[in-house]
């Protein structure tokens, strides 16, 4: 059932990557300037399925934050979800590994820096399951649904890391 969830999914993000917001409309690109230090480049290295639209959006909002990203297209995203632990559960569309850590689906930049300036040992890594319109690379006009960016350990086990309501 995940694995056609994950497939539907991202058949829907091709869909939705024509009805996204224009570059510069996006509310996560429009946070307050960050630090110095919070805008040191980070190497990511994202995993992606070529027809899929949103990972492409997503991979810009990285870069937008000082994130160099290495694309890695895949024909089998379930392999790399596997190779990388993903729990169930947690699936998107993308998979990315930053310095050991495994972020998948549209999880903000100011999340995944957040991570790796507080380097928790018990996080294996941080998802946003499925796709929630708002997301960054999910932006669709006006409408921003509620979600979580969710952690996880090496067991599997889940928590919310942040919660996003209104932004």
């Amino acid at each position: 059932m995940r694995l056609s969830r994950i497939i539907m999914a991202g058949g829907m993000c091709a869909v939705m990557a024509s009805g996204m917001a224009h570059a510069g409309d996006s509310v996560w690109d429009k946070a307050s300037a960050p630090s110095t230090e919070d805008q040191k480049p980070l190497d990511i290295t994202v995993y992606y399925s070529q027809t899929c639209g949103c990972c492409g959006s997503w991979m810009d909002h990285l870069k937008k934050h000082q994130f160099n990203v290495t694309r890695m297209p895949s024909s089998d995203m379930e392999a790399v979800k596997q190779q990388h632990g993903l729990p169930a559960g947690m699936g998107s569309c993308h998979t990315a590994v930053i310095d050991g850590y495994v972020i998948e689906g549209h999880v903000p930049a100011g999340d995944i820096r957040q991570l790796l300036k507080d380097r928790p040992s018990n996080i294996a890594g941080l998802s946003v399951p499925e796709m929630p319109v708002g997301t960054p690379g999910m932006e669709m006009g006006h409408r921003k649904d509620p979600f979580a960016v969710m952690a996880f350990d090496q067991q599997g086990k889940s928590s919310v890391y942040k919660q996003y309501k209104d932004y």
